[in-house]
């Protein structure tokens, strides 16, 4: 597959992954669903070479939805994992493995991570207002 194919392919999966996002979201997981797909992009692997596009775009939003709690019903933005199964036309079990592996590829945490957390989840984690005072935690 040369250069332009692989291209070709993430702006493919960006586009189904911001559609969803628009459709049933916002904006801003719509740019960090762009965000994580790009990077997975420059990976020297290229994952993204291989396998449904509706799987990674599902996969992307998955993981964006995990990581801001957007699985949750008491979350503001709220959908399902079976809700981005059914809209990608494909298994929740192979979404969540396809998660797991952006999660390893782009170090990804469980808990928190910064680059792919929304500013609502970002301010409402307690760590990001700790600070290192005369070599003592604070906040």
């Amino acid at each position: 597959m040369d250069k332009q194919q692989l291209k070709d392919r993430e702006a493919k999966v960006i586009e189904l992954a911001v559609a969803f996002c628009n459709e049933r979201l916002d904006e801003e997981c719509a740019e960090l669903c762009t965000k994580l797909v790009q990077k997975l992009g420059r990976k020297r692997s290229y994952p993204l070479q291989s396998g449904r596009l509706e799987i990674w775009a599902a996969a992307a939003v998955y993981t964006i939805c995990s990581v801001n709690f957007m699985l949750t019903k008491d979350s503001r933005l709220h959908t399902s994992s079976s809700e981005i199964a059914e809209h990608f036309g494909a298994s929740a079990s192979t979404i969540t493995q396809k998660s797991s592996l952006i999660r390893d590829l782009l170090g990804i945490s469980d808990f928190f991570d910064p680059e792919f957390s929304t500013e609502e989840v970002a301010a409402q984690n307690p760590f990001s207002r700790l600070r290192l005072d005369n070599g003592f935690f604070t906040f």
